[in-house]
């Protein structure tokens, strides 16, 4: 999918339910810096809007939050967070900073593609699927790894990536987590230090 096979929306509202979140978020702040909640409204307009913010969208929020639209046109194109054009159901966020790099993220790169048949930033034509490359997502412990949607998936190897997007592609939900059934981030062959129960 390319940046002009989509048409921006001309419409854009929060349903009543999100609005009363948006609200809550914009409560938050003291009176006359309520553009201080931009970012997660902006998250809860993506949201709304199948993981993607339309320009009317931004508009939306700005009118919100009575702050200027290109400041929020700022926001939206600086975080990598904000997605400006459409996505697949699933948004596959394969990590390539350097722990996960060192541990083999490029492979997991190459089986993404290899099996989507598209390239770094594009969108299976089935709209299933996009693939994008990113910085450390914060859990170089588990590396490699990569977010799909809101869930993380560690430890991973090309069949375990492999069968994450089988499943997924199969219309079930993999577990996430580490794949190779790692106890949170403890190290791979257990704990070495501080195996007792503390104050016992």
């Amino acid at each position: 999918m390319s940046d002009h096979d989509f048409e921006q929306p001309i419409s854009f509202e929060f349903t009543a339910k999100v609005l009363k979140i948006a609200k809550e978020h914009i409560a938050k702040y003291p009176q006359g810096r309520q553009a201080s909640a931009v970012m997660p409204l902006l998250d809860l307009a993506q949201r709304e809007n199948d993981g993607w913010l339309p320009r009317v969208a931004m508009d939306y929020v700005a009118e919100l939050l009575e702050m200027p639209r290109i400041s929020v046109y700022e926001v939206a194109t600086f975080y990598t967070m904000y997605n400006l054009k459409p996505i697949g159901k699933y948004h596959v966020q394969v990590c390539t900073n350097l722990p996960c790099l060192l541990r083999g993220s490029d492979k997991i790169i190459d089986v993404a593609k290899n099996y989507f048949k598209i390239a770094i930033g594009e969108t299976t034509d089935d709209k299933l699927f996009t693939l994008v490359e990113v910085e450390c997502l914060c859990a170089c412990v588990n590396a490699p790894m990569m977010q799909i949607n809101d869930d993380y998936y560690e430890d991973l190897d090309e069949n375990s990536t492999l069968n994450i997007f089988t499943q997924l592609r199969n219309g079930k939900s993999p577990k996430p987590g580490s794949q190779i059934a790692r106890n949170s981030c403890e190290p791979i062959g257990g704990l070495t230090s501080l195996t007792n129960d503390v104050g016992k």
